[in-house]
C-alpha cells in the first residue's frame, strides 16, 4: 500500500505548547504514515511531553533559557533527524491533523518534480461553523495551486535541500517558512501548492480578542520580513508591509493632521474604509472584506510593537493568541 511505502522514506516534526487532545489527534494521525515522529515541545505545562512520548513519538524538550522561536523549534527537530536522514520531512503543528492520503500525493509529486524541494497542499479548518475567525482562517488556508513563492507552517519538503542551508533562521520571529523558501529558490529549487487535502488546523478563534491578537502576529513577520530580507531585486513581504502601513499608520494620521490643521471635514475620508471594504467583498465576501480591513489596524499594532522594540534594542516577541 502507498502509506507503507511512504512510511520508510518520510520522518515527521511536530512542535507544539500546551496543545492537549489536539497534540494527541496530530501523532495519532501520522503514525503508520512516516518512519520517525520527532515532538518537539516548548515548556508544555499540560502533559504535552508525556502523552507524546506515550503515543511513540521522540521527545525534544526545547531550551527555553533561549528566545523562543517556532523556527528554533523546527530545527531542533531537523537536528534529530541528522543520523538518519530521511528523503522527506513532513513538518506539522502540534493542533494539525495529518489527512490520510496526503503523503501518497506529496511524495509523488515530489518524485515527478525533482526541482521542487516543497510543495503543500489544502489546510482546512476543522470547526469553520464554530465561529467567523475560523472561517476567516478556513479561507486564508485556501490559498492558489501551482507553483508558489512560499509554504505555510505545514509543509512537505526535501531533507537534503533543506538541511544544506542550514534550515529555518532561528532568529526570525515568524514568517521563517518564507524565508527559508526565499533562500531554497535562491539555491533554483522551487515551491508547490498541489491540489490535495493536507492538514486540518484547529485554530479555536471564539473571541474578537483572539481574533486580533492573531491578525497583530502578522504584523511584525511582516516588517521583519521586509526590513531584513526584501531587496530589489528580490521582493519579500513588500506589498504586504507597505499595505499595512498605508492603511494602519499612514492615512489615519493624514486625516488626523488635516482635521485638526485644515478643517473637521477632512474626517470625511475616512470613507475610504467603507469604500475598500466594498472593493474587496465580490472576491472575499462582506465579512472577508470587513476583517482584511479592520485586521489592518492590528497587523499595524504588531509592526509597529516590532519596530519600537528593535529600535529599543529588546528581542522582538509575538503576542499569544490561544
Amino acid at each position: 500500500m502507498q502509506k507503507a511505502a511512504n512510511s520508510t522514506r518520510v520522518d515527521a516534526v511536530v512542535i507544539g505548547r500546551n496543545e492537549g487532545e489536539r497534540l494527541k489527534a496530530c501523532i495519532q494521525s501520522l503514525q503508520g504514515q512516516v518512519r520517525r515522529i520527532i515532538y518537539v515541545d516548548s515548556a508544555s505545562t499540560d502533559g504535552s511531553a508525556e502523552a507524546a512520548a506515550a503515543l511513540g513519538a521522540e521527545v525534544i524538550a526545547l531550551d527555553m533559557e533561549a528566545p523562543f522561536t517556532a523556527a528554533r523549534a523546527r530545527n531542533a527537530g531537523l537536528k534529530a533527524l541528522a543520523t538518519q536522514p530521511p528523503e522527506f520531512v513532513q513538518f506539522i503543528d502540534g493542533d494539525c491533523t495529518l489527512c490520510e492520503d496526503w503523503l501518497g500525493r506529496a511524495a509523488g509529486f515530489l518524485d515527478d518534480n525533482l526541482r521542487a524541494a516543497v510543495v503543500s497542499g489544502r489546510r482546512r479548518e476543522r470547526f469553520p461553523e464554530a465561529s467567523v475567525y475560523n472561517r476567516l482562517c478556513d479561507t486564508e488556508w485556501d490559498t492558489p495551486i501551482g507553483e508558489t513563492r512560499s509554504c505555510g507552517a505545514d509543509a512537505l519538503m526535501r531533507y537534503n535541500p533543506v538541511a544544506a542551508i542550514g534550515g529555518f533562521r532561528e532568529d526570525l520571529i515568524a514568517g521563517e517558512e518564507q524565508e527559508l523558501c526565499l533562500r531554497l529558490r535562491g539555491q533554483g529549487w522551487t515551491i508547490w501548492r498541489i491540489d490535495a487535502e493536507m492538514t486540518v488546523h484547529d485554530a479555536a478563534i471564539l473571541r474578537f480578542g483572539q481574533w486580533w491578537r492573531r491578525a497583530a502576529r502578522a504584523g511584525p513577520a511582516y516588517a521583519e520580513g521586509a526590513s531584513r530580507f526584501d531587496t530589489r531585486h528580490q521582493a519579500h513581504n513588500r506589498r504586504e508591509y507597505h499595505r499595512i502601513l498605508a492603511w494602519g499608520v499612514v492615512l489615519p494620521l493624514v486625516v488626523l493632521g488635516l482635521a485638526l490643521l485644515l478643517h473637521p471635514l477632512a474626517l470625511l475620508l475616512l470613507l475610504a474604509y467603507p469604500v475598500q471594504v466594498a472593493r474587496l467583498t465580490p472576491q472575499m465576501g462582506f465579512a472577508g472584506a470587513f476583517f482584511d480591513t479592520l485586521g489592518k489596524f492590528a497587523e499595524a499594532s504588531g509592526a509597529l510593537g516590532y519596530l519600537l522594540r528593535r529600535w529599543r534594542g529588546k528581542a522582538p516577541k509575538l503576542p499569544e493568541y490561544k
